[in-house]
């Protein structure tokens, strides 16, 4: 009987046609997919960038309001535009031996010339352990337009630098400490108190006109100027800054030297961060808004508005 012949046996693989149609099914899949997948990827992205910026925007608000809370009263002033806030940071404060207190074993602080350039410092409380040589004694502040009681005008008073050599020649309430003594014991009224001794660089207090004393025999000691301003950076976003350790001048104006440190980042606009006009300053209200845009190709943005108290009371 002669053999039957064997069929060929087919090559394994795919045809032409079943690959295209696999590709197109996968095409398919993927479209669908992408359209399900894709919203709840760009929301989690949108709300993870938008939570990044509240963080942002949360942590510099409490920044500026933990230096506004510290500034000399009367030393808040904001720009017209609201992108430039300046301030006076007190680092201490205590009350002042004068010549009313009738204690003429050590010195007190003088508003009439002559006069001496060291007074007495009782009442301390435990942040006057930082006040060091460079600082500011500021007595009765009033703020700018209220001449000499303008902590500004430093340079009025002809002391130039701190700590200085250069005495006061002219009307004053702020004055440069060349020299704090160490807390000691002093007999006063026959009590022992704690009490330091401040040496002035001179003393513009005794050249005012009309003495304006503080009613409680009040100062505070005051670290320098602080800046919060905005400014564009080198990659075209806007940010805010904070400034310190520059020289303080009677006209606000964005500091040149000095430290500076970044504050935040993505602001949508300069204008309006800052809101302390005639009405607030009446109620001691600093209005801060914030508003911040993400860095994607549809960023979210987030606008918080906080207002911070400062007390005025000189």
């Amino acid at each position: 009987m002669t053999p039957r012949p064997a069929m060929p046996r087919r090559t394994g693989g795919f045809t032409l046609v079943e690959a295209v149609v696999t590709i197109v099914i996968l095409g398919i899949v993927a479209g669908i997919v992408a359209v399900f997948i894709r919203v709840p990827i760009l929301g989690y992205r949108d709300t993870l960038e938008r939570a990044e910026l509240t963080d942002q925007a949360d942590l510099a608000l409490r920044r500026i309001a933990r230096d506004i809370r510290l500034a000399l009263p009367n030393s808040v002033r904001a720009s017209d535009a609201g992108d430039h806030l300046e301030l006076l940071l007190t680092r201490s404060g205590a009350r002042y031996l004068s010549e009313d207190d009738g204690v003429p074993t050590v010195p007190v602080l003088s508003f009439d010339r002559p006069s001496t350039v060291a007074f007495t410092a009782v009442g301390m409380p435990g942040t006057f352990a930082q006040v060091r040589a460079g600082d500011y004694v500021v007595v009765y502040n009033l703020g700018p337009g209220f001449e000499p009681a303008n902590a500004y005008d430093l340079a009025a008073t002809g002391i130039t630098g701190c700590p200085s050599t250069s005495a006061a020649g002219a009307a004053g309430n702020i004055a440069c400490v060349n020299a704090v003594s160490a807390e000691a014991a002093t007999t006063i009224n026959g009590q022992s108190i704690p009490a330091r001794t401040i040496a002035l660089a001179g003393n513009p207090f005794a050249w005012q006109q009309a003495p304006m004393t503080s009613p409680a025999q009040r100062f505070q000691v005051v670290s320098g100027p602080v800046s919060f301003y905005c400014a564009q950076n080198t990659d075209g976003r806007l940010a805010l800054w904070r400034a310190w350790d520059y020289p303080i001048v009677k006209d606000q104006a964005v500091p040149t030297a000095g430290k500076r440190a970044l504050v935040a980042t993505g602001l949508t606009s300069c204008d309006g961060i800052f809101s302390y006009g005639t009405a607030a300053r009446r109620t001691g209200l600093v209005g801060i808004a914030l508003s911040l845009r993400g860095r994607t190709e549809a960023p979210a943005t987030i606008r918080l508005v906080h207002q911070v108290h400062v007390d005025n009371t000189p």
